[in-house]
């Protein structure tokens, strides 16, 4: 059974920053994505960052784009999500989602997804 354990959300004030991390398990394929989305409240789930352990290839949102670094540790089956400059729009529950394979173009959708996490809350603000 594939687990996703998310860790390092928390408070931080506009211009902080935050570490988050997602650590999966119980994944026996050798090639995956993992990422991260994020759902403030009243909307819609959106995909923040991704990474593909076969290629390396990375995909971030225009909105974080320049401000968050996603990496991948691949003999962990863990990925790391380094978030500077944050900003109040920021502000939501962050899930770790896992896809088995590699995921293609320039778009993050949750129906790629396979497996979730239960989220950690990062919220910005004074």
């Amino acid at each position: 059974q594939v687990q996703l354990v998310e860790s390092g959300g928390g408070l931080v004030q506009p211009g902080g920053s935050l570490r988050l991390s997602c650590a999966a398990s119980g994944f026996t394929k050798n090639y995956y994505t993992l990422g991260w989305f994020r759902q403030a409240p009243g909307l819609e789930r959106e995909g923040v960052s991704r990474f593909s352990n076969n290629d390396g290839s990375i995909w971030y949102s225009d909105s974080v784009k320049g401000r968050f670094t996603i990496s991948g540790d691949n003999a962990k089956m863990t990925v790391y999500l380094e978030m500077n400059n944050l900003k109040p729009k920021d502000t939501g529950v962050y899930y770790c989602a896992m896809t088995e394979g590699q995921i293609y173009g320039y778009s993050y959708s949750s129906a790629s997804v396979d497996y979730w996490g239960r989220g950690t809350q990062v919220t910005v603000s004074t």
